[in-house]
């Protein structure tokens, strides 16, 4: 996916998980942040960050902040619209015959993101961004997340019920070799996931290149699970 009106700053602060003050030529803005995960690995002041300006003149915020570039100098996306935008792309790599795409679909009481028909297979898909880096290995989640493990459960429902289940993992940068659920920060989160796993739904990971204007799916990485 690309961006359009994308322009450059410095990231001064973050008082809360939805706004940041950032310097935009030599004027201090405060701007939406687009993603409430707590990034403070990324988040650090004077870092350079990436924002698109919005559309609606009557909002209280001029930009959305949609990227940060880290200290080695890779871009990473913290768009969390962008996760699913770049799954939708990535669903016809996967299933290149799919007859049926369709974003937001009811399973009972539940939502996933996707619903998928491909020959004679009904498929439900749950995508999850992924924007922490821990020593080359991606991990989900960045802070506890009861919603995140109640649609791996759902997904085992799905699966019991005779639809094929998935999860993929949108990782929002280069420079991952494995994805993993982050045990340390959830896990009930990272039990989830691998019970999922043992219930046979599938766990996929696919990392992304990134620019300041733009995300897309690049390669699968191995998931890496708990013992």
């Amino acid at each position: 996916m690309k961006y359009e009106n994308v322009i450059s700053g410095r990231f001064i602060s973050r008082p809360n998980r939805f706004i940041a003050h950032i310097e935009i030529g030599g004027k201090e803005e405060i701007c939406h942040v687009m993603n409430t995960g707590r990034m403070r690995e990324l988040l650090l002041p004077g870092a350079e960050v990436f924002l698109c300006e919005g559309k609606n003149p009557n909002r209280k915020t001029k930009y959305d902040l949609i990227g940060v570039r880290r200290g080695d100098g890779e871009i990473i996306n913290i768009d969390s619209i962008a996760p699913n935008k770049v799954a939708g792309e990535y669903i016809r790599t996967l299933f290149p015959d799919a007859k049926v795409i369709k974003p937001e679909t009811f399973f009972d009481k539940s939502r996933f993101d996707f619903y998928i028909e491909d020959k004679n297979e009904k498929i439900f898909l749950e995508v999850k961004g992924v924007t922490l880096n821990v020593e080359g290995e991606a991990r989900f989640p960045d802070a506890p997340t009861e919603r995140g493990a109640k649609h791996l459960y759902e997904l085992i429902e799905a699966k019991k019920q005779g639809y094929r289940a998935m999860v993929l993992f949108v990782i929002a940068m280069k420079g991952c070799f494995s994805f993993a659920a982050n045990s340390a920060t959830d896990p009930k989160f990272a039990k989830a996931l691998c019970e999922a796993k043992q219930a046979g739904v599938e766990v996929l990971a696919v990392d992304c290149r990134v620019s300041a204007d733009g995300i897309f799916a690049d390669k699968a990485i191995p998931v890496r699970f708990s013992e």
